[in-house]
This record gives structure tokens, sequence and C-alpha cells, in this order.
């Protein structure tokens, strides 16, 4: 059974998440808050993104125009198409332009790109210096590829990300076993309550088989979960 935050836990979760974090823009204002793991846990919630899609995207893959993120080769080696959250754009675009920012100094410091897929890097040798090519959220500090030694900019670390969500579950004294996934159920889970039908979640979560899919009407209430009350409440009442 997946583990599902309620709305109200959810919020929590992001409030503890949005604490000033040292960056060159708080240095500068002393109050702005960065909001490098808030921004991205509630664009993973938004989205209903896995981990390893969430930290993999790149500028090129997110439309604010249009209002859509697309997925490279996700879960199966799949691309699809998920929502960008309207309320997220204006921050998504903020971020869009710290992460220019950083692009620009690893150009100025004669930087090799980012690092594309085998296939894509022989076929595209220049695009991995374009900022269409950077990561939306970027690493603060360059390191050095293991497996080429290669010098470069890596996007953020998923343990990182992961370890300040789960930090943040307790800050909010949240008992249940939470990880960045648990945005990925929640997501899912709140739009099945919502009225979204199984086929709509299926193919936004990128699942192969609807029976993957079919875990959350065991976790949904609601309409479309139990839609049970207790005994107990009517004899209570």
């Amino acid at each position: 059974m997946p583990v599902v935050l309620s709305k109200p836990e959810t919020q929590r979760v992001f409030e503890k998440l949005e604490r000033p974090v040292p960056s060159p823009e708080n240095a500068r204002n002393g109050q702005e808050r960065e909001g490098r793991y808030g921004l991205a846990a509630r664009l993973q919630y938004g989205a209903g993104l896995r981990l390893s899609e969430l930290v993999r995207l790149r500028i090129k893959d997110v439309d604010l125009e249009r209002g859509t993120i697309t997925v490279r080769q996700g879960k199966g080696d799949k691309d699809r198409m998920t929502v960008l959250p309207r309320s997220l754009r204006k921050e998504v675009a903020e971020q869009i332009e710290r992460s220019r920012e950083l692009w620009q100094k690893d150009r100025e410091a004669g930087l090799d790109g980012v690092y594309m897929p085998g296939a894509l890097a022989r076929k595209f040798r220049r695009a991995a210096k374009t900022f269409e090519w950077f990561w939306l959220f970027p690493a603060r500090q360059t390191s050095v590829d293991p497996e080429s030694g290669i010098r470069r900019r890596h996007h953020l670390h998923g343990k990182v990300y992961n370890e300040a969500i789960k930090r943040a579950a307790v800050a909010a004294g949240i008992e249940k076993r939470v990880t960045s996934h648990a945005l990925r159920h929640s997501f899912a889970t709140h739009l099945l309550e919502a009225g979204t039908d199984l086929r709509t979640i299926q193919e936004i979560l990128g699942h192969e088989d609807i029976t993957t899919t079919e875990i959350y009407l065991h976790v949904a209430t609601g309409a479309h979960g139990l839609g049970v009350v207790s005994p107990l409440d009517c004899v209570a009442a």
C-alpha cells in the first residue's frame, strides 16, 4: 500500500521546506527565500513526477506557455507529458533564470557541458553546452563525473533531496514513512478523490499497466475510493 499524505499534511511538508537557504539571492537581500527544495517538492507533487524524473528535468522540457512538462525516458524508456501547475509557473520561470546564471558561469569558466546519454551525446555534440539542455535544478557545485573524469555541473542530487523531504515530514509532525515518492502517491490519490478517471491518471503517471494505477483505489476516500461510512459513526450520531 502506498504512503499517502492528506492535503493538509502535504502543505505542512511544503512549509517546512520553505525556509531560507544560503544563496547569492539571500546574500543580496537578506530575506528572500530561494525555495530550492520547496519548489522541487511542489513541482514533484503538482506534476506527479518520480524522483529521477524530477531531478533530471532540463530547461527544454518545461513549457511555461502551454503549462506542460515533458518527461523524457521515464520508466520503460518512454516519454510522456504531464501538467505544469499554473500556481508554479512564475516560480519555475524564476528558477529557470537562476539556472541561467549558473549556466553562464560554467560557460565563462570553460567547463564541459552537462551529461547527456551516449546516443544523444554522439548525435548532438554541441548540445551539452547549450542552455536548453541545462538542468532545471542544477547542483550548487560542480563535480567530477566518475565515468568520464570530466568536471561538469550535475543536477540536484536525488538522495540529498529525498533526505530533505524526510526531515520536513518529521519536522511537520507526520508519523508516516514519508519519502519523496509519497508526493507522487499523494498526487495520484488526490486526483482520484477529485473525480479524475483512472485512465487519465495512468497516462499522467506513465504506468504501462492500469492495474498499477488501481492500487490508489485502495487508499482513496470518497466517490472513487472506499465511500463507506463506518456503522460506529451512525451509532455515535
